[in-house]
């Protein structure tokens, strides 16, 4: 028999039976390793499609998220740096009158020149004050600064101080342009106000319902302006018309609509309520009069109208001015005066557009109060109002009764 014959015994030595063996279980267990992957393979190209290769596993994901966050953290950085220095903000535009008040922190003054509109925000600005080491350099006093200025701008014009060419320009409520022209002659403005204020490219009466409208009366709003010393009364003329558009916003026109009244009517109810009304509470009153009696076709009655077109608002009215036939007289004329006697401020406007809801047609002045009115809805209980009026006037020789101060 030959070698390997199962019926001979095998004459090979123990080493070599045992090198055998273990040949034969790494072969045994190569087998079973290729068996599951020979199954797949088999799957795959079953269809005879190709096998697939196994998907790449991603590298480097973590250093792809990383340059990102260094790259958002440079982008803010960039941002941050660009709204702190601002390197292409201009000095600015337009004019801002701010008084920064003595004592002021550079926390209070960022907050008043952010309200003001002169700077984006308040922080950057204490931060840019801050850094530049200019903190507790910034003056008070009264400053004509710019809209939209830059950090460094505002920080170098508060550092400087107030300008002493400027001039500080108060405009009562209810005053009529005359009055004005008078009020600023000695405040050291180039020009005639009168002649300024007769029209303006930044405002037309007439669009507001003003057909007749010769001026801009009841347009130029009151409030304090600073100017620079010398600067042209045109200046301040825009400036009150600017501040009239910016304000008539917030006025609710609803209720003056409702009964068809204009935007130029409700400028004329508010400056007879300017002149009429002592007490703020009385205002909606006042105008609550005025649209029952329009309503009910009743005379206004109200002087302050002739002292207008007169020029009288000192002296006690004449007979004569008394029986005036002009158009502003409204003792005589039915409805609104032409048009409004002086320049209302924003509460006036307000109470014009909206009156209070009452049936009270008669208004006259309590004796012995600083302007306080007796309001009554019949003509018996005005004439009894009159009648101690003009009682308390005789007993003080034609002299009002009103007492106001100590």
């Amino acid at each position: 028999m030959t070698a390997g014959d199962p019926f001979r015994p095998d004459e090979r030595s123990p080493a070599e039976l045992r090198a055998e063996k273990r040949r034969r279980a790494r072969e045994a267990k190569a087998a079973r390793r290729a068996e599951p992957r020979a199954r797949r393979s088999a799957a795959r190209l079953g269809a005879g499609a190709p096998p697939v290769p196994r998907a790449p596993r991603p590298r480097g994901g973590r250093r792809r998220a990383l340059a990102a966050a260094v790259v958002l953290l440079v982008v803010a950085v960039v941002w941050f740096l660009s709204a702190l220095f601002q390197p292409f903000k201009g000095d600015g535009h337009g004019a801002v009158a701010v008084t920064v008040p003595k004592g002021a922190g550079v926390g209070k003054i960022a907050d008043l020149l952010a309200s003001k509109g002169v700077i984006a925000q308040g922080f950057l600005f204490e931060l840019r004050a801050t850094l530049s080491g200019r903190r507790g350099d910034l003056r008070p006093g009264p400053y004509l600064l710019k809209r939209d200025m830059s950090y460094g701008a505002a920080i170098a014009a508060l550092t400087k101080g107030p300008s002493s060419n400027l001039v500080k320009v108060t405009i009562p409520e209810g005053e009529s342009r005359s009055e004005i022209a008078a009020l600023i002659a000695p405040d050291g403005l180039s020009g005639n106000y009168l002649r300024a204020s007769i029209r303006s490219r930044l405002l037309d009466p007439r669009r507001l319902g003003g057909r007749r409208a010769r001026d801009l009366e009841g347009f130029l709003f009151p409030a304090t302006f600073q100017l620079r010393r010398g600067s042209p009364v045109s200046g301040l003329v825009s400036r009150q018309l600017t501040a009239f558009k910016r304000n008539i916003l917030v006025v609710d026109m609803r209720a003056a609509r409702h009964v068809n009244l204009t935007t130029y009517d409700v400028v004329t109810i508010a400056s007879l309520v300017e002149r009429e009304a002592r007490l703020p509470r009385e205002r909606r009153l006042i105008a609550s009069v005025i649209y029952n009696r329009l309503r009910r076709r009743i005379a206004l009655g109200i002087d302050a109208a002739i002292r207008f077109v007169t020029g009288n608002w000192t002296k006690p009215l004449t007979t004569a001015q008394l029986r005036s036939r002009s158009a502003y007289n409204t003792r005589i004329h039915l409805g609104l005066p032409p048009g409004p006697i002086g320049n209302p401020g924003l509460a006036s406007l307000q109470a014009a557009a909206h009156p209070a809801h009452t049936r009270l047609l008669y208004y006259v002045v309590k004796p012995g109060t600083c302007g306080q009115h007796a309001f009554s809805t019949t003509f018996a209980q005005f004439q009894r109002d009159s009648a101690r009026y003009n009682a308390a006037r005789a007993a003080r020789g034609g002299r009002s009764p009103t007492r106001c101060g100590g």
